[in-house]
């Protein structure tokens, strides 16, 4: 989403979500909030600042979360958008691209060091549970193990930026497929700072009409985590990567999705760990069954679809299906 959209649907959006606060419908508050979030969660500045604040929304949501006790909706959210990213950004870019051109080719070996990334990152979720519903597990050991991978996760992720910005950069987007910058630096600063701001305020007003709008629609906490936060959160990727793979630049489309995943996986979940700690809502690495299953499914499908380095629409519509499958699975899966 440019710049320029950004500014203008939440100028609309926003005070619109605050006149919500006059009335009594959670439900449409908690809508309201997660529209005026869309425009807010990553307007495209180019560059490394796309990259580097491309999760911010993410991070946002997930510390009002942390600091609301919500850590299940924040398990599932993490899951969310870590398999959003793979399956449904991803899948829709390779769809739209290829729709338009035969075959879309990007680098394998780029596409490799993100999966191989990702594929770290399900050892760090899928450890700490299997710990946890071990035999004789302690509330502390648990904590403890979980603290060990979220520094692990920060360390590797730490170690991926160096290995693509500094002694390998060759396997990165190709010259000239990234975005041009829309603004100057402190100009995007400045958007970004203003953006997050008003993020928080609306991850606020999400958080707080969160509980009331589950009960009143009987909606699946899961599913609210792993589909709708997640969707509201990745919009600007969403559109971004989608863009791209139209323009021919997978390359870019590839590291928009799998990028942002890794992020989510490697930096966002340690920090909202970490955050749990400050708020005395301590989120363990314990996640579900139906999580771990999801995010290995997710990693192992786009590891077959990316390994050759080309893709058309019809591998796009394969992503996008074991999104859609996930995601009718875990609306009655997790259901009261």
């Amino acid at each position: 989403m440019s710049g320029r959209w950004a500014v203008v649907g939440a100028t609309v959006l926003v005070p619109v979500s605050l006149v919500s606060l006059l009335f009594h419908s959670e439900p449409a508050r908690f809508a309201l909030a997660a529209a005026a979030m869309v425009p807010l969660a990553g307007p495209r500045v180019g560059g490394l600042l796309n990259a580097t604040f491309g999760n911010a929304a993410e991070l946002i949501v997930g510390i009002f979360l942390v600091a609301d006790g919500e850590l299940e909706v924040v398990r599932a959210s993490i899951t969310g958008s870590i398999i959003g990213n793979l399956l449904l950004v991803l899948g829709a870019a390779f769809f739209a691209g290829g729709l338009r051109f035969r075959e879309l080719r990007f680098s394998a070996a780029a596409a490799g060091t993100g999966v191989a990334s990702m594929a770290i990152a399900f050892a760090g979720v899928l450890m700490p549970a299997i710990y946890a519903r071990g035999a004789h597990p302690t509330e502390f050991r648990i904590e403890a193990v979980s603290i060990a991978v979220a520094v692990v996760l920060l360390i590797m992720y730490a170690a991926s930026l160096v290995f693509s910005l500094v002694t390998h950069p060759e396997t990165g987007s190709p010259a000239g497929e990234g975005e041009s910058a829309t603004m100057s630096v402190r100009g995007a600063l400045t958007l970004l700072a203003v953006s997050g701001a008003l993020v928080a305020l609306e991850s606020e007003l999400l958080t707080r009409a969160l509980e009331p709008t589950v009960q009143s629609l009987g909606l699946s906490r899961l599913w609210v985590g792993l589909i709708l936060v997640p969707i509201v959160a990745n919009a600007a990727e969403h559109s971004t990567a989608v863009r791209a793979a139209m323009r021919q630049k997978t390359d870019l489309a590839v590291a928009i999705a799998v990028g942002s995943s890794t992020q989510v996986a490697l930096v966002v979940t340690p920090l909202l760990v970490f955050a749990g700690l400050a708020f005395g809502h301590h989120l363990h690495l314990d996640f579900t069954p139906f999580d771990i299953s999801a995010i290995a499914l997710s990693v192992v499908v786009v590891a077959f679809v990316s390994y050759d380095g080309s893709t058309n629409w019809l591998e796009g519509a394969q992503l996008m299906a074991v999104y859609a499958i996930l995601a009718v699975t875990s609306f009655y899966l997790g259901s009261p």
